[in-house]
């Protein structure tokens, strides 16, 4: 199936007007369920936190991408449930306006999987992000069956990614690995260590200095003097 327009019309919505970047807020409905929302919120926030030095990338989960040729707000948008995008300004925005953006689209896109957009996301999408947006990553994942899918462009067409023995798949824009773990998708270094939270780090860090002071006390100093 050959893609040959998409045009996403809201009601009411004029076709000849040209919005000012600043008027461009995500137009997306609200995630499906609260599963859905853990998810996008944990993968924005573990990434952040791993490139927390970095300012060259942008992440976002369930925010409009605009992409109208026109430069139309009413026209040529799609909002994945999580982007990034590589080589751009880190900071805040109201939506990704790709004629505002040097014409960059996403480097990575993921679509969490469910019973109403299932197919469009192993079909439609799948083709829009291919041949239009040339996003290089593709993935999607379904947080209830566990359904876990990823694709890298090769010669303009998506090739599907083989599972490593731990059963993660590659991402070469992102440079690490994607897996479930404890249900969730999780990214996890080329070393195969899970990126973790910030959360988990300091809970790491709490344990490691509890260990350190039971040692100290053993040769009977006190940690606190230290």
């Amino acid at each position: 199936m050959m893609i040959t327009q998409e045009l996403e019309c809201k009601e009411n919505i004029s076709q000849d007007v040209i919005f000012p970047p600043s008027d461009l807020y995500s137009d997306e409905p609200t995630v499906e369920t609260e599963l859905h929302l853990e998810q996008i919120m944990l993968l924005i926030k573990c990434l952040k936190w791993l490139w927390k030095d970095r300012n060259d990338f942008y992440a976002a989960g369930n925010l409009t991408i605009y992409y109208s040729p026109n430069q139309k707000k009413s026209e040529y948008f799609r909002g994945p449930d999580f982007f990034v995008v590589l080589g751009t300004e880190r900071k805040t925005r109201k939506s990704w306006v790709v004629w505002e953006e040097d014409g960059k689209y996403p480097n990575f896109i993921l679509e969490i999987l469910s019973p109403t957009t299932a197919n469009t996301d192993r079909e439609y999408k799948k083709e829009l992000y291919q041949n239009t947006f040339r996003t290089p990553d593709y993935f999607w994942f379904d947080p209830y069956t566990l359904e876990f899918a990823g694709f890298h462009l090769v010669d303009g067409e998506y090739q599907p990614l083989e599972q490593n023995q731990q059963g993660y798949l590659w991402s070469r824009q992102l440079g690490l690995y994607l897996g479930i773990y404890q249900g969730l998708l999780r990214y996890f270094t080329p070393a195969g260590e899970l990126v973790p939270t910030p959360e988990e780090t300091a809970e790491k860090e709490a344990r490691k200095s509890e260990r350190l002071a039971a040692k100290l006390r053993e040769l009977n100093i006190d940690p606190d003097t230290i």
